[in-house]
Parts: structure tokens; C-alpha cells; sequence
């Protein structure tokens, strides 16, 4: 097919792609032709019918954004046929919606189209009754009257985010937009992405939040990245007077196309809340750690000057250092702060302190899933990009809550899904993801390496394998079958639960499939099994040769938006940047070179390993940046009892959280919006963010602080900015060495990026993995730590749900988010209500061995009969008091997905 063909566009001979409408190849070569209805990330619909333009030829006129342009076209934009049609079709819209009707100050396409045509109303009659408006979301005020029925709305629901809420009610001249079943959209099935709102070419839809503000024309718009989850959405802050009034996605990123969640458009009040911390607070005299459940937690500290603060945090760090030695400090990084930030707080750790006891939340999300990746392929991130999924043929989903956790990916798993390829959901809980799979597998929890034996066993058997990849690019193939073969079909369906015709299936499509790929999330690696769930992954993926494709590969959906570049940047006990390790002499002496000073030989303490040391004694001081271990940590119980064994605990946040209470110094951090720096995504996409507002009184970027503390320890960090502290992590580690400020101010790169001439890697192991061959590591099935008994019958499962994340700090103080998820809920199956006589709203206690919480319950078939779920975002109510401790043995990871509970109606 030639690259371009010739045609005719207002008298003007032009090239054009072959495959454009007219509408796209107008505007290729500048001109606007108008559309209240297209969106270029859709089909076409060619619904308003404004954009009708005049073919040579032709006897009708014909729609721009559907019509595909075709070799000698003669098309006229603007001829006075096209210019009548087109006036007549906006007069008609503008009897239901005269000039003037929209005035909250989003803008309307339809008035603004209608003065540029001219006219000032119409000649013909609205419709005898208009809707009333409808308040009934916290977050989208929905003004039918304003509507004029383009299906924007409904394009962007059902095929951009695939949520399939909104419709169309009625017939003729009573049809109007529908939530679900002609219901309020805030009683409706709406998840609250904004993605109508966005899309809607009037202000029939509006953000509810600032709207005094948020549409002012003075309001400056900032590229960045989104705060939340691992996909890494592209924002653009609307700012008015240094405070944030909207959000908005940004279409010309290849993460998003524009598309955001609840919390990517709505979670941003955190921002300006009045508890942010704005002054240095030091411990007063006298007053114990236990004073801050005893009142206001302020009250047990006093206002300090940054110098009085950080000079007695770098004395008292010294002291314990020198008394105690290097390893008596532990320091916990954030995957909150960007990957320059990570760099320097590990730096600090290790040249500074002298101790590799650093790490941050990776170990309490997807260790065992690094270390399995690592051990057996070379390279612990996802091998692929999510973006990938409209390039496979079949999809499996596993111990991944997508739609909750990951909501844009999930978004295009449902498009996929939609365009043809096959969904498989694995997974105890019914999730929103098995409502658009065509096969669902609901194993028992805690019995996922069974099951996942049970499908290699059939793809063995059945001769589904890849022998070729298995014979030139893997190594200990033969370890495999002995372990496999004993779990047959029969066997798995009698440890899982699952059927052994519906095993058979899934086997069958993976084995066959030309591109298949897994993705997996929390309830794969919270386990004390963890490392061997993941392992079992991927010596699935080996087995088919599904890896190193396109469409492709084992990739766990990392949960914090740089959980990946925190790790990337050595924040963890093990391995500098670049995942290079401490204990490795050469690499050691190759960082005392560029850091100019001995290095601890020992692996570090991880997070969960500190916690230990603190209960005996051997972890003497803390620095804790941007993390709240009282809340996220299993067994708070136990973590609290360790944490106040400390000496002296420095807390560097944005809010006095529920760790911060007890520290001995809080300095006030700057949030992603007040600083810039990069990002790396679950696909290894790494992105520019930049700054949009100032910080809060005297908050200041974490980076400045921890310079600050350096030097007054005696090692300067004289760095000038973000750039420099960056182009420095990028010299030292290698899957970073060709990236910087320069070449990320687009779209970003997608490590390993080696050279300045190297364009990334959206996928991983095309012709060797990263260590060489990879590797099979076959694993039996093993119990979880604590099973049901007579006194604690039901598992417990944690987790997040849509409206909130992580600890709760930012989401529960942002006004929408908390109007849409407000407290805490048990979810709990039909039958075991029934049993326990309760009913949704009822008020239920939730006991484990290490502690007890009261909430109300949900009755939902999404839980399985025999277990409950519990979010962990409330602090009042810690689903971690229940959890238990125990860890992973390979990756030292909690096992938050599974220990044994009972439930009783509260008094």
C-alpha cells in the first residue's frame, strides 16, 4: 500500500494517509472541520452530523469522522451545501439548548460552534420538559437539560473504559441518557472515572469538586504523573492561585490516552488539606510515645526551625551511630517520592549512615514476585508492556483485583477482551474483571501452585509445550516433569475446587495460543508461599514459550506509582541501583569509587526483618520517609510493641500519620505536586513529572531534606537540581544509562535503555534473558501458615478497593473519595450471613489470634463462602491488626492474603 495518496480539499491538492478519514486527513493539513461527537480514540460514530462535508460526485453529503478517503477525492469543507447542513443541524440542537444554557464555566462546544456559524437561537420548538439535575454523585453533577444526546458519554463509558453504565432511555423525542436502569448516577453501578465527563461537548456532565474555580480561563495546566497506582497516568494540573482545582487526563500519553480513575481525577484535595504538616516538629520534653493515643497528637510536639530540627536529627543519627555502629539504623524510602529522591535516600543510607539497611514497600507488595523473576529470568519487573494486551490472543489474570487496583489497565483487558482475544480470570474473589472473561476459575484460597501444576501437567501431557524454546532457551527443564505429574487434573480439582474439565480448557487455550500473557497481582505474592506462586508463573510461561513477544509475558502489576523505580534505585536491603549486588566485591568497590567512601559488605535488614531487630534490641533509630508501617504493616500489634523499643524516630511526611505521631522528629515533606523528578511505571516506563504548585508554609521536597541532613553528617550532596541528582543514578546504573531530563520530556523511555542512541525496550528476553537462559524452578504445593479451626472458622483476605489506596493519607482526605467509600466494610458471603444472622450495614467484630476490629458488614457473592474481605485504608479499623506476620522465606513478605479469623455479630 503506497504511503500516502493525492486528493482534492478545498481546491487544494494534498497527500493524506490512506487509511484516514476525511475528518483526520482535514485536519492533517490544518483545517477544522467541527464535531460535537467525535473522539479519535474511538470508532467513529457519525452521530451529530455537523462535520457533513461535500463529496465530488456525490449526491449526499457525507460524515467527515466516518468517511475514509479514497484516491482523487474532490471534498469540499466549507461549500455552502456543507455550511447550510450544518447550520441547520446545530439550530436544532440549539431549541433544547439555547445560548446561554451552559454558564459553570467547563465551556460548551455546541454555544461555541453556534457563534461561530452565526446564530444567535433557533426557529423551532424545545421539547415540552427538561430533566431535573441530578446531584446524587458526590463527585459528577449530571444536567440533562443541557444534554443534547451526541453519545459521547456513552462512547467513552462503554468503549474507552468499558464500564457499559450509561445508555440510552426511551424512544423519539423522550430518549435521554440512562444510568443502568433509568437510575441516579450516584445509585447506579458508575465507578466515578470522570471519563463522561471528559468526553461531554456540554456541561450536561461537570465535575462537582471547585467548581467556583476549577474552569477559570487563567488557570495554568501542568504535565505530570499521577500519584497513585503503578500505571502512571499522565495528568495535567489545572492550578488557580497555587491551589490544584482540577485534573485532567492527558491524551497524548501513550499510558492513558487520557483516561483516568476515580482517584486520578477526583483524589487531588490531599493536596491543600489543612492538615498538611507546614513547620519542623520536635517531641516535647518529657512527653512519652504512648501520649499521642491520649489526645491531639500535635499537642505532643513543639514548632522548630528547620536548622533546630535538622541539627538534632543528624546528632542524634551520629550518636546511635557511633554508639551502637552503623547497623543499629534503618532507613524506609518511599515509592511515593520519584526515582531521584529513592536514589538519595538510599545513598544517605548506605555512604552516610554506613548501613544497607534500607528498603521500602516493595517488601509488603511484590517481593517474592522480584525474587522470583530475578532468579529464575534475570530481570525482576514485568517483561512486557500492558499496553501489549491488544496484541494478545489469550489473557490471564491472576490474584489481580485489575479493575480496583490497576483501573486503566484493566480498562484495556476489557477492550482487548471486547476486540477478540480470550480473558481468563483466576481468582477465589468475584471481581469485576470475571463480568467481560470468558472463563473464570475460582480456586480455594492458598492453593494456587496446585493449580498451576494442574495446567502444566495438561500442557505436558497433551504435547501443548514449546520444545523448541524449551530446548534453546531454558535450563533445568528436566526437574520439571517429576513434580508436575503429580497434579493431575483430578487431584487439583480436589486441592482447589476448581473442575477439572474447566482446568483442562484454560491449559488447552494457553498451550495453543500464538500470544499469550499473565499478569498478576497481590493475591500471587502475599503469601508466605509467595516466591513459589510466582515461580510457578513463570515456569508456566517457559513452558509455552511465552516470553520474549510482543503480547506476551509474566508481569506482576506493581501497586504504588514507582514501587518499580524505588527498587530501580536500590531502595531495597540487597542490591545498589540497577539491582546490582552489596555483597558483590566488584560491584562494591565500583560504588565506593563513584561515592568516594567504604561501603558496608553486608546485605541490609529488610522492612519487615527491622521490625524484628527492633523487638530485640539490635535496630536502635529509625528514618522513616513517606511511609505509615502502622497501618501498612501485618500485625500492627506486634510492629507498634517494636517501633517504641526504638531510641529516636525521625519522620519525613506530609501528614502527621499514624506512625508520624510517634517520632521524635516530623520534618513536613512536599507531595508529588510540589516537586518534580521521575517516575517508572509497571511497564519500566520512566516519566517526567513536574512541578505545579509551591509546598505548604515550610515543606520542602524530600530531596532538599535529606541534602540537608548529609551535610550536617559530614557528606556533602551538593546537587542543583533534579537533573543532576538523576544524571548521577543514570552513570551508575546500567538499565538507566542512556536516559535523560532531555530525552524524557515526550513520552518517556521504557528501560533497559543503555546508550543515549537506545529507544527502550517494551518488551523484555527477545533473544536471551537477562541471566542468560531461563530458568525452571518447580515447587509442590505448601499450606498457608494458618488455616481455619473450630475458633477462627474464616480466611481473611486484604486488600484495596477503587476508592482509596495504601494507607488511606491522601484518598481519605479528598473530599469526593471519601464521599464514595466513607468506612470501612466486611464483605462476606450470602450463606455465612445467613449463619451468622447479619445483614449488609450490620455492625460485625472481626477476632484473629493477634487482634480484633468492629465495621460494618457487606453481603456479596463476591466474597467465597468461608472467607471475608477487608481493605486495609482504615486506620481506624487496621485490617493489619488481624493479619498475620509470618514471611515469605525467600522474599520476606507478609502473608496478607491468607490467616484464620472468626466473625460475630457487635453489641
Amino acid at each position: 500500500m503506497a504511503d500516502t495518496i493525492g486528493l482534492t480539499l478545498n481546491g487544494r491538492s494534498q497527500e493524506v494517509a490512506p487509511a484516514a478519514t476525511i475528518w483526520q486527513a482535514a485536519r492533517a493539513v490544518g483545517l477544522e472541520v467541527p464535531t460535537l461527537c467525535y473522539d479519535s480514540r474511538v470508532a467513529p460514530a457519525g452521530n451529530c452530523r455537523v462535520c457533513m462535508v461535500e463529496v465530488a460526485g456525490e449526491r449526499v453529503l457525507a460524515p467527515a469522522c466516518a468517511r475514509q478517503v479514497q484516491p482523487g477525492m474532490v471534498i469540499e469543507t466549507q461549500s455552502p451545501k456543507a455550511v447550510a447542513a450544518r447550520r441547520m443541524v446545530v439550530e436544532l440542537y440549539l431549541a433544547d439548548h439555547p445560548l446561554g444554557t451552559c454558564g459553570v464555566g467547563k465551556g460548551c462546544e455546541l454555544e461555541a460552534l453556534a457563534r461561530r456559524l452565526g446564530l444567535r437561537g433557533s426557529r423551532f420548538p424545545a421539547r415540552s420538559s427538561a430533566p431535573k439535575p441530578d446531584l446524587s454523585s458526590p463527585v459528577i453533577a449530571v444536567d440533562l437539560s443541557k444534554c443534547i444526546l451526541c453519545r459521547r458519554c456513552i462512547s467513552a463509558c462503554s468503549d474507552l473504559q468499558v464500564n457499559n453504565v450509561i445508555g440510552l432511555d426511551a424512544r423519539g423525542f423522550s430518549t435521554t441518557i440512562s444510568f443502568d436502569t433509568n437510575l441516579a448516577m450516584g445509585r447506579s453501578t458508575c465507578v466515578s472515572c470522570g471519563e463522561c465527563v471528559s468526553a461531554c461537548p456540554t456541561e450536561a456532565l461537570v465535575e462537582r469538586l471547585h467548581q467556583d474555580v476549577a474552569f477559570r480561563p487563567d488557570a495554568r495546566k501542568t504535565r505530570t504523573v499521577c500519584p497513585y497506582c503503578g500505571v502512571g497516568c499522565n495528568v495535567e494540573l489545572h492550578v488557580v492561585d497555587n491551589r490544584v482545582v482540577r485534573v485532567t487526563g492527558t491524551r497524548e500519553s501513550a499510558v492513558n490516552l487520557g483516561k483516568l480513575c476515580v482517584k486520578g481525577r477526583f483524589g487531588y484535595d490531599f493536596i491543600q488539606h489543612p492538615d498538611r504538616l507546614t513547620r519542623a516538629l520536635i517531641r516535647r520534653p518529657g512527653v512519652p510515645r504512648e501520649a499521642a493515643d491520649q489526645g491531639d497528637p500535635r499537642d505532643c510536639f513543639r514548632e522548630a526551625s528547620w536548622d533546630e530540627a535538622l541539627d538534632l536529627v543528624a546528632a542524634r543519627l551520629g550518636g546511635l551511630k557511633a554508639r551502637y555502629g552503623p547497623d543499629a539504623l534503618g532507613v524506609v524510602s518511599s515509592a511515593k517520592c520519584p526515582n531521584e529522591e529513592n536514589y538519595l535516600i538510599q545513598k544517605f543510607a548506605r555512604v552516610v549512615l554506613g548501613t544497607n539497611n534500607v528498603d521500602h514497600c516493595i517488601r509488603l507488595c511484590h517481593a517474592s514476585s522480584v525474587a522470583a523473576l530475578i532468579y529464575a529470568l534475570g530481570s525482576g519487573a514485568m517483561t512486557n508492556s500492558s499496553f501489549e494486551v491488544y496484541s494478545s490472543d489469550v489473557i490471564i489474570v491472576m490474584g489481580s483485583n485489575t479493575t480496583e487496583n490497576h483501573p486503566i489497565i484493566s480498562s484495556h483487558m476489557r477492550q482487548a477482551a471486547k476486540r477478540g482475544a480470550t480473558l481468563i480470570v483466576i481468582d477465589p474473589r468475584r471481581i469485576e474483571l470475571v463480568n467481560h472473561a470468558h472463563i473464570w476459575l475460582r480456586q480455594r484460597p492458598g492453593t494456587d501452585v496446585a493449580l498451576l501444576n494442574g495446567l502444566m501437567h495438561v500442557i505436558l501431557k497433551e504435547g501443548l509445550h514449546d520444545e523448541a524454546f524449551i530446548r534453546g532457551r531454558t535450563e533445568g527443564f528436566e526437574q520439571l516433569g517429576p513434580v508436575i505429574e503429580a497434579y493431575p487434573p483430578e487431584r487439583v480439582e480436589a486441592i482447589t475446587g476448581v473442575p477439572a474439565a474447566d482446568l483442562v480448557r484454560v491449559a488447552r487455550l494457553y498451550g495453543r495460543a500464538k500470544a499469550a500473557a499473565i499478569y498478576w497481582g497481590m493475591g500471587m505474592s502475599q503469601h508466605t508461599t509467595g516466591t513459589d506462586n510466582c515461580l510457578s508463573l513463570i515456569n508456566l510461561g517457559l513452558l509455552c514459550g511465552h516470553v520474549g513477544r510482543e503480547g506476551t509475558g509474566l508481569n506482576p502489576l506493581r501497586g504504588q506509582n514507582n514501587v518499580q523505580g524505588a527498587g530501580d534505585m536500590g531502595a531495597i536491603p540487597d542490591n545498589y541501583p540497577g539491582y546490582q549486588p552489596v555483597e558483590d566485591p566488584g560491584t562494591r568497590e565500583k560504588f565506593e569509587r563513584a561515592w568516594g567512601v567504604p561501603l558496608n559488605p553486608r546485605r541490609g535488614l529488610t522492612i519487615t526483618e527491622m521490625m524484628e531487630a527492633m523487638r530485640q534490641g539490635g535496630l536502635r533509630g529509625m528514618y522513616i520517609v513517606g511511609e505509615n508501617p502502622l497501618v501498612s504493616e501485618a500485625n500492627i500489634a506486634h510492629a507498634r510493641a517494636a517501633l517504641f523499643r526504638l531510641e529516636w524516630i525521625v519522620a519525613q511526611d506530609i501528614f502527621l500519620n499514624e506512625t508520624a505521631r510517634y517520632a521524635d522528629v516530623v520534618l513536613p515533606a512536599a507531595c508529588f505536586a510540589e516537586k518534580g523528578g521521575t517516575y517508572t511505571n509497571t511497564d519500566r516506563r520512566v516519566q517526567l513529572a513536574r512541578q505545579a504548585v509551591e509546598p505548604p508554609g515550610e515543606a520542602r521536597a524530600d530531596w532538599e531534606i535529606i541534602c540537608d541532613v548529609a551535610v550536617r553528617m559530614g557528606y556533602p550532596m551538593p546537587y542543583e537540581d533534579l537533573a543532576e541528582v538523576f544524571a548521577e543514578a543514570a552513570a551508575v546504573t546500567p538499565i538507566y544509562a542512556g536516559l535523560s531530563y532531555a530525552r524524557l520530556q515526550g513520552e518517556g523511555l521504557q528501560w533497559p535503555c543503555a546508550d543515549a542512541t537506545s529507544v527502550g525496550a517494551p518488551f523484555l528476553h527477545k533473544e536471551r534473558f537477562t541471566r542468560g537462559l531461563g530458568r525452571f524452578v518447580p515447587c509442590h504445593q505448601r499450606p498457608p501458615r494458618e488455616l481455619p479451626d473450630d475458633d477462627f472458622p474464616f480466611v481473611l483476605n486484604t486488600g484495596r478497593v477503587l476508592e482509596h489506596w495504601h494507607t488511606g493519607s491522601m484518598t481519605r482526605r479528598s473530599h469526593g473519595l471519601d464521599a464514595l467509600y466513607p468506612e470501612l466494610l466486611v464483605s462476606i458471603h450470602p450463606l455465612d450471613a445467613d449463619e451468622l444472622r447479619v445483614r449488609s450495614g450490620d455492625r460485625v467484630q472481626v477476632v484473629s489470634r493477634r487482634g480484633r476490629i468492629t465495621a460494618r458488614a457487606e453481603v456479596t457473592e463476591q466474597t467465597p463462602k468461608g472467607s471475608i474481605f477487608i481493605p486495609f485504608h482504615f486506620a481506624e479499623a487496621a485490617a493489619n491488626l488481624l493479619t498475620i506476620d509470618a514471611l515469605d522465606p525467600v522474599a520476606k513478605i507478609p502473608e496478607y492474603k491468607f490467616c484464620a479469623v472468626r466473625v460475630e455479630r457487635a453489641a
